[in-house]
């Protein structure tokens, strides 16, 4: 994959989700973060809502309540607190 981010989506417990991706869209406190290869690292809390992952083969989508998101070099760490359902 061209362009390619490396992503990897944690938990304090497991991972979550680990892979590759074209983009990435998380739950900001300042609003929606959208990454693309090459973007400006940041380091951001999330909030919230839902982390949507794009590539080229499937688009996931990870409910979470919080966490924070860091990115440099192409590479995405996620650490959240995923939404615990009943049936978890």
């Amino acid at each position: 994959m061209a362009d390619a981010l490396t992503v990897d989506i944690v938990a304090p417990d497991h991972v979550m989700w680990s892979g590759t991706a074209s983009r990435v869209i998380a739950p900001s406190v300042e609003g929606e973060i959208g990454l693309l290869a090459s973007h400006e690292p940041i380091l951001s809390i999330l909030k919230a809502g839902t982390i949507r992952v794009t590539s080229e083969s499937e688009n996931r989508e990870f409910a979470v309540t919080g966490g924070f998101v860091s990115f440099d070099h192409d590479t995405i760490t996620i650490v959240a607190d995923p939404v615990v359902t009943d049936e978890d």
